[in-house]
């Protein structure tokens, strides 16, 4: 009786602990979104929880000031999806090819892939200009979406997770049966890797969402501008500047963040136990 309770009050100091965690990660997303709802006079007064009554004249502000929310979540939209999905499948499937297969040169080209995980994306950044500026591919959303086929640290992570999971009978057993290799890998391999995807996929999209560099140097035209370019279009004016207007923005840019972890965190906890073999 005296190890169960002292077991229930353990539990429940846990609970308090990651209670108190929990509160104190969502306090700064509630600041921001609050902030949205106030005017300058009242943010200049010091954070506040309570929501105020300036929204409206905060979304005026931005209309005039040519931030187009719907524009800029489409255009972001596009390149974050985009370049994760291609990033999640192909980098899956070097993945597997690592783990399952052995070829020659394979120990070669999974440490060049380590490599490529330590160089900077900035060292490579006047280069990747100038090749697009001469495929004449400036100011498309395509040089933000290609090349995230070659994702060497997503590579890396999905190589780890499948060799904890990876068991040679199952894919032997789908030969038995008459399966190709690209069957094999989209309906077993892929199915399996649940937790990895939806990990990696929360990475991906939230790092190419938030991308500003980039974006910047290839994308001219205003109409293609994705949510945090138009951010920066927030300028302050000479007398006045609408703080409640900015935090309007920022949380603009945060709520599909935060929908879509909502929407891949449940394939994260419920898929742990994906793909687990009987003995």
């Amino acid at each position: 009786m005296g190890v169960s309770k002292q077991l229930r009050i353990q539990r429940t100091l846990i609970y308090i602990f990651y209670g108190i965690l929990t509160i104190l990660s969502i306090i700064p997303f509630w600041i921001v979104i609050a902030n949205a709802t106030r005017s300058a006079e009242q943010i200049k007064q010091g954070p506040s929880l309570i929501p105020g009554d300036n929204l409206i004249y905060n979304w005026n502000v931005l209309v005039e000031k040519g931030f187009d929310v719907f524009n800029g979540i489409t255009n972001s939209f596009i390149i974050a999806a985009g370049s994760t999905i291609l990033s999640l499948y192909f980098s899956s499937l070097a993945a597997y090819a690592l783990v399952a297969y052995n070829f020659k040169g394979k120990k070669i080209a999974y440490a060049i892939i380590l490599g490529l995980i330590m160089i900077p994306t900035q060292v490579s950044l006047v280069g990747f200009y100038q090749f697009m500026s001469q495929l004449g591919l400036l100011n498309s959303f395509i040089p933000l979406i290609i090349p995230a086929i070659a994702s060497p640290a997503t590579v890396f992570f999905m190589k780890q997770y499948l060799e904890t999971i990876y068991h040679p009978d199952l894919p032997d057993s789908a030969r038995i049966d008459g399966a190709g290799e690209w069957k094999i890998f989209h309906r077993i391999i892929l199915p399996q890797m649940k937790p990895a995807l939806a990990t990696m996929g929360i990475f991906s999209f939230v790092t190419q969402w938030n991308n500003f560099l980039m974006p910047l140097i290839l994308l001219n035209d205003e109409s293609m501008y994705t949510l945090p370019m138009l951010v920066q279009l927030l300028k302050t004016d000479v007398y006045r500047t609408e703080f409640g207007s900015m935090y309007l923005g920022i949380s603009l840019t945060i709520i599909p963040l935060l929908l879509i972890y909502m929407f891949l965190s449940r394939y994260i906890i419920g898929g742990v136990t994906a793909g687990s073999i009987k003995q």
